[in-house]
């Protein structure tokens, strides 16, 4: 397999001004493409760090993939040093051009020399249509190398590689169909997932199988290289069983779901309706929830109780209750969500009361929190947790592992 690299250019990167997005994106589609990828690099707005930069890249990857200074200023400098490293000129893109010229006559504003600069491309190379922007990409082949300069804007970049460079690298291959399918856990950290599944990973070959860790989730991208999109499928399919045997009670979801998709498509097809009550959590749930298209019609709503005078006036919670057991107690998550549910009249409540941090009103350890469901006419299950990390973290991990909870027990359930 071929050794990609990415080279991304900006010193707004370097300065820590924006975060490089660009070069996440293209790394998770690298091995799709058939490559090894084992080096990035940020480099400033400077030719001589740049020309480095490739030297270096040259020396070790057959594609390297450029993003960020093709612009119209004097500091967007990406072209004219690739353009002067592989011995070529820059001549002008004629219908890039064109467009450039169009929109400035469309907009009603002058267009300034500089502009015509993004027209420019290195002379001899595959140029990559930008549809979301002025300059284009383009794809550079010498001397068994490859030298890809694409966008910096990630409106820009996305949209052409999906459209134009994908399907460019793609053409005349014999392996000319790639299909990738991801697996998402919850319940298990990458580590021990890795170590349940160790020989499946240490004899990849086709399909490769990479993981990747977030937000307390961890992924699997099963990615099939084959003639034809069903014999992708079909080994996609032999090696997910595999991994489905060893670790399945762990997979909650496919690719493009994530808990709270899941959660609600379950809802949906079940015509179940659910209410939330939420202390530490802030409303958190409720907006991954309220961030699907389409969830008015299973989301009744939710009270954001977060003082102890809330809880009382809003949700009923006796201020006996909260005398003897305190706001963080399982007493406490218990009446929210019992409460939640009468006052919604939804099929479903869940609640969340707990200490985030970093100080403590009630004495209890940051990171406590107990979390309440009720089923319908079932009684409630209260499950407490100890969680680690900052403030948003443990807000974070609150409204995961009730989401998590919530298709356990409704997937359990046999009185819905």
């Amino acid at each position: 397999m071929k050794r990609a690299e990415i080279i991304a250019v900006g010193t707004e990167l370097l300065l820590g001004q924006i975060a490089n997005t660009n070069a996440q994106f293209l790394a998770k589609h690298l091995s799709t493409l058939g490559y090894h990828h084992h080096f990035q690099t940020v480099v400033g707005d400077n030719s001589d760090r740049l020309k480095h930069a490739l030297e270096v890249a040259s020396s070790r990857s057959d594609l390297i993939i450029l993003t960020g200074g093709l612009g119209p200023t004097k500091d967007d400098l990406t072209k004219e040093v690739v353009s002067e490293f592989v011995g070529e000129t820059l001549v002008y893109h004629e219908p890039s051009l064109q467009f450039i010229e169009q929109y400035f006559i469309k907009v009603n504003r002058p267009m300034t020399e500089n502009n015509k600069k993004q027209a420019l491309v290195i002379n001899h190379s595959h140029v990559l249509v930008n549809k979301n922007g002025m300059a284009p990409g383009m794809v550079y082949e010498s001397e068994n190398k490859q030298f890809v300069l694409l966008p910096g804007p990630p409106k820009e970049m996305i949209p052409m590689v999906e459209n134009e460079l994908i399907p460019y690298f793609l053409i005349g291959k014999e392996m000319n169909t790639i299909v990738s399918k991801e697996l998402k856990f919850f319940g298990i950290g990458e580590s021990i997932l890795e170590t349940k599944i160790l020989d499946i990973l240490e004899t990849q070959s086709n399909p490769t199988i990479a993981p990747l860790a977030s937000e307390g989730e961890v992924m699997l991208r099963i990615t099939a290289s084959a003639s034809n999109e069903l014999e992708a499928d079909r080994l996609i399919e032999k090696a997910e069983h595999a991994i489905r045997e060893r670790v399945g009670q762990f997979i909650y979801g496919t690719t493009g779901e994530n808990l709270f998709i899941v959660l609600s498509k379950k809802l949906k097809e079940l015509n179940l309706t659910i209410s939330a009550a939420e202390s530490l959590t802030g409303g958190l749930f409720s907006k991954r929830m309220t961030d699907i298209p389409g969830n008015s019609s299973i989301f009744s709503g939710s009270i954001v109780c977060y003082s102890n005078e809330m809880k009382q006036n809003l949700l009923n919670v006796q201020s006996e209750l909260l005398a003897n057991y305190g706001a963080v107690s399982e007493e406490c998550a218990k009446s929210l969500v019992e409460n939640m549910q009468v006052l919604a009249k939804s099929n479903i409540s869940i609640s969340f009361t707990g200490e985030a941090g970093p100080s403590t009103l009630e004495n209890v350890p940051v990171g406590k929190v107990y979390i309440g469901i009720k089923i319908g006419d079932s009684e409630p299950v209260i499950k407490e947790y100890q969680f680690s990390g900052t403030r948003e973290q443990i807000r974070l991990s609150s409204v995961k592992n009730g989401a998590s909870l919530l298709i356990k027990l409704i997937n359990e359930s046999q009185d819905l």
